[in-house]
């Protein structure tokens, strides 16, 4: 479990970052990653989100799929800059998707925001 200074709670939090000034998106087949960076809040840690639909399956499968990006992205968030907040919105591929297919998405989709650099296995285009 993510700890609660770098989860997002707040509905308008969760909107600011997807919708609002500033968002970026990155996308693929197993999810899409929003960012947002605010100089207001450039001291404080990153603060990460999970959006999980229905339409990924039942409440089984979206837990799962929830709990496997927790615990992908928890390990990238010291890469993270500080004050960026991330929405990570599932799509019905992850639900069959194992941990290692998650993690490797969530990296390359982190590194082609800018906000981490690229693993070494990684090829740069």
């Amino acid at each position: 479990m993510l700890p609660a200074q770098h989860r997002l709670t707040e509905r308008g939090e969760f909107t600011a970052t997807v919708r609002g000034s500033g968002a970026r998106r990155q996308g693929s087949r197993l999810l899409v990653v929003h960012a947002r960076h605010t100089d207001a809040r450039s001291a404080l840690p990153p603060r990460v989100g999970v959006v999980v639909s229905k339409a990924v399956g039942n409440a089984v499968v979206r837990n799962r799929v929830k709990r496997r990006l927790r615990a992908q992205v928890a390990p990238l968030l010291p890469a993270v800059p500080s004050g960026t907040d991330l929405v990570l919105r599932a799509n019905p591929a992850s639900a069959s998707a194992t941990s290692a297919q998650i993690g490797r998405t969530l990296g390359s989709a982190l590194a082609s925001l800018g906000l981490t650099k690229p693993s070494p296995a990684e090829p740069t285009p």
